[in-house]
C-alpha cells in the first residue's frame, strides 16, 4: 500500500475540528491546538489511525467471504461513498455494502426481521420488470409497487445482498451514527471511523481523528480504505489460485506416484521369481550329481 503523506492530509482540510465548545473530552489527545475558537487536529496521530485502520481493512479482505459496511448519510459523504464502493466493485472487488441514507435501527441487531424488507425489495424489482405480472394488477397498483420500490431502495439499496451483519464497519461521522456504533459494538461487528473532535473516539476500535464534515478530508480517507480492501481481495485470488494449482499438481503427481510404486513393486517380484527359479535348479543339480 502507498503511504499516505502529512501534506496530502493538510491540503484536504483533515485538521480542521469542530469549536471549542463543541469538543468531547474523549478527542482531547488528537487535538494539536485551537485556533480562532477552532481545534486543529494533530495530523500525526490522523496519520498512524488511517493506516493502522487501512491495514486491517486490508488484512480482513485477504480472508474468504469477509464482509464490510461502508456509512456515510450526511449529505457531503452520500456521493463519495456511492461512488467509492462502485469503483470496488467495477474492480472486482466483493464484499462491500454501504448506507448512504440515515440508518434504519435493527439492521444488526434485528438482522432477521430487516432482513424481510430486502426480500421484499426484490421481489418488487423482479414484478417491475416483467409486463406479464405488471398486467395482472391495475395501473394504480403498479404505481404503488414503484413508490414502495423507490423508498425501499434508498434505504436498503447498498445493502440488499447482505446476508448477515459484516465482519466490519466503516463510519462516516461517528458522533452522527451513534445508533449505528452502538449497534455494531453489540453485536461484535468490528467498528472503524473518523472521530471528529467532538465524537468518543473510545467507542471506536479503529479510530481516524479527522475532520468529518469536509468533503475533500472524506474522500481522501475514503478511498485510502477502499484501495486497502481491493488490495485485501486480490490477495486473497493470488491466494485462491495458488492453492488450487498447487491441488492440481499434486493431483497429477499422485497417479504418477502409485504407477512408480507398482512398477518397482512389479520388478521387486519378477526378481524374487527369478531367484526361487535359480534356487530350485541349484537343487534339481545337486540331486543328479
Amino acid at each position: 500500500m502507498r503511504t499516505v503523506t502529512l501534506e496530502e492530509l493538510l491540503e484536504a482540510g483533515c485538521h480542521f475540528g469542530h469549536q471549542v465548545t463543541r469538543q468531547n473530552p474523549k478527542a482531547r489527545d488528537y487535538v494539536f491546538e485551537a485556533r480562532d475558537n477552532i481545534h486543529i487536529i494533530d495530523l500525526a496521530k490522523t496519520k498512524e489511525g488511517l493506516e493502522q485502520a487501512a491495514a486491517f481493512v486490508k488484512s480482513l479482505a485477504a480472508k474468504p467471504d469477509s464482509t464490510m459496511l461502508v456509512l456515510g448519510s450526511k449529505r457531503q459523504a452520500e456521493g463519495v461513498v456511492s461512488s467509492e464502493v462502485k469503483r470496488a466493485k467495477d474492480g472486482s472487488a466483493t464484499g462491500l455494502y454501504s448506507v448512504t441514507n440515515r440508518w434504519i435501527g435493527g439492521i444488526f441487531t434485528n438482522f432477521s426481521e430487516v432482513s424481510k424488507n430486502f426480500k421484499r425489495l426484490q421481489d418488487l424489482t423482479t414484478n417491475l420488470q416483467s409486463e406479464e405480472e405488471k398486467a395482472k394488477f391495475t395501473k394504480k397498483e403498479v404505481s404503488l409497487w414503484a413508490k414502495e420500490k423507490q423508498k425501499l431502495e434508498s434505504f436498503y439499496g447498498g445493502i440488499v445482498e447482505m446476508r448477515k451483519p459484516p465482519d466490519a464497519i466503516f463510519v462516516i461521522d461517528t458522533h452522527l451514527e451513534q445508533m449505528a456504533v452502538f449497534e455494531a459494538r453489540k453485536m461484535g461487528v468490528t467498528t472503524i471511523g473518523i472521530t471528529d473532535t467532538n465524537a468518543d473516539p473510545e467507542l471506536i476500535e479503529y479510530a481516524i481523528p479527522a475532520n468529518d464534515d469536509a468533503v475533500g478530508s472524506i474522500e481522501l480517507i475514503l478511498t485510502y480504505i477502499i484501495d486497502a480492501w481491493i488490495e485485501g481481495r486480490k490477495e486473497a485470488v493470488k491466494k485462491k489460485v495458488s492453492e488450487e494449482s498447487q491441488g492440481t499438481k499434486e493431483t497429477k503427481e499422485h497417479p504418477r506416484q502409485e504407477a512408480d510404486q507398482k512398477q518397482e513393486s512389479g520388478r521387486e517380484s519378477s526378481k524374487k521369481e527369478v531367484e526361487v527359479k535359480s534356487k530350485k535348479a541349484k537343487g534339481k543339480n545337486t540331486t543328479k550329481k
